[in-house]
């Protein structure tokens, strides 16, 4: 029998298996880094503009990033918010990119020196990172975000601590057995699935519950007294 983490994300892709997802297998990968970047502290819809400005100016590649005057890539990348910032941040990545060989040498490191390097890049923490190596270079890691745990605790299930590593551990064990869900592809499905579901219905105000489908196994959704998001057991 599925354990409850599968038996969700198998909800949640009966609830949103047809919403669109921005990246793709067909979106070039320094898309997937330059946009991993952009979105840092603000919506999609905000870092999607300032990656349609890049691709305008034909500025999403490593190279070209590299050469472009500061001021002028501050400008392009405005409508992410925080945009000296994360031209810096395009800058060192770029940086990154150019002092292995390219995107693709980069990209094609084994994944614990690939991490490595991310890590040790200027802006990048551990969700930036795990986005670029799960979805740029298709490696099977979990991406774990505010979404995440959010989502999970409210199930009732889920690392205490807001620790990354243990909410990534945890993850990656509890869908380790299910190919559908382990691998590049699951992992990266299970991504996006968990945030358009925290998006859609589980949101931080104002949940949408009557619309969700795992709302009668849901400890949140029924719970009547004590914190919405204290730990419980997951029934579905």
């Amino acid at each position: 029998m599925n354990p409850p983490v599968v038996r969700f994300l198998e909800a949640l892709e009966a609830m949103h298996g047809n919403e669109r997802w921005h990246w793709d297998p067909e979106t070039h990968p320094f898309e997937v880094c330059a946009g991993a970047i952009l979105v840092q502290n603000t919506t999609w819809t905000n870092a999607e503009r300032a990656v349609e400005r890049l691709r305008a100016a034909g500025a999403l590649d490593p190279v070209v990033i590299a050469t472009t005057d500061l001021n002028r890539l501050e400008d392009l990348v405005r409508p992410s918010g925080q945009f000296r910032q994360k031209a810096r941040k395009l800058l060192a990545f770029a940086a990154t990119c150019l002092a292995a060989g390219g995107l693709e040498c980069l990209l094609a490191l084994p994944t614990p020196e690939l991490r490595r390097r991310l890590l040790a890049t200027w802006g990048i923490g551990p969700e930036t990172a795990d986005c670029i190596c799960c979805y740029a270079a298709g490696r099977d890691v979990f991406v774990v975000d505010a979404y995440t745990m959010r989502t999970f605790r409210r199930l009732g299930v889920g690392p205490s601590s807001d620790t990354y590593e243990q909410w990534q551990a945890w993850l990656a064990a509890a869908v380790a057995p299910h190919p559908r869900w382990s691998g590049a592809a699951g992992a990266a499905r299970a991504h996006a699935l968990i945030v358009l579901h925290a998006k859609r219905l589980c949101r931080k105000r104002q949940p949408r519950c009557g619309d969700c489908l795992v709302r009668p196994n849901c400890r949140y959704a029924n719970e009547e007294t004590g914190p919405p998001c204290s730990q419980g057991r997951f029934r579905y």
